[in-house]
């Protein structure tokens, strides 16, 4: 929960940057990274204009079977939006 509450403190921050970089920290120490703590961590993405992050992250979970929920798809969707990335948005889904 600490892991949780530090992304979204860094999301709500506009720190994208550190927000990636504690939820690498995760995944070297081996902490489970859930939903919660990924659109945490695309929400920073999102909130940072860093659209290519956010997709990154939104197919990550995919590939490690992490379930992407609306909170997922609407930042994702919100990134491609302020990437001025339409046809990326669209393939989402």
């Amino acid at each position: 929960i600490t892991y949780s509450a530090a992304l979204s403190a860094c999301e709500k921050g506009e720190q994208w940057v550190h927000a990636l970089q504690l939820f690498r920290e995760m995944a070297d120490s081996l902490v489970e990274r859930d939903t919660i703590t990924y659109n945490a961590a695309v929400s920073a993405c999102e909130k940072g204009e860093q659209w290519v992050q956010a997709l990154q992250l939104f197919h990550e979970m995919s590939d490690l079977r992490v379930t992407r929920d609306t909170i997922t798809y609407n930042a994702a969707v919100s990134a491609c939006e302020k990437g001025e990335q339409w046809v990326q948005a669209l393939q989402l889904f």
